[in-house]
């Protein structure tokens, strides 16, 4: 079981990151459009610096739903390799069976 401090903390961060996610993008295409003058491209540059840092979606950290796992985490089904292994042998994943060979 990971620390709760830490679990806390990545809850945190995809909290800001879903609610900065649009003005981070407008920001993010006012400054990659060379059509526009230096300056508006600089103050929309400060502005996103200004946002918070725990705001970027490349912060969030993919943790296990159940555990709180960082590593070995399956995108798909948000939990870890050990936790998915568990809920199989339990019998609570249908269709999953153990494999031996």
């Amino acid at each position: 079981m990971a620390k709760l401090s830490a679990i806390n903390k990545n809850n945190k961060r995809i909290k800001l990151s879903d609610k900065y996610y649009k003005r981070r993008e407008t920001l993010k295409k006012t400054i990659m459009n060379k059509k526009l003058s230096f300056e508006e491209r600089f103050k929309a540059q400060q502005k996103l610096s200004n946002l918070p840092r725990n705001s970027a979606k490349i912060r969030v950290r993919n943790r296990c739903q159940i555990t709180g796992r960082p590593h070995g985490v399956y995108r798909k089904l948000k939990i870890s390799r050990i936790a998915l292994r568990q809920l199989g042998l339990e019998g609570k994943i249908p269709g999953m069976v153990k494999s031996s060979w």
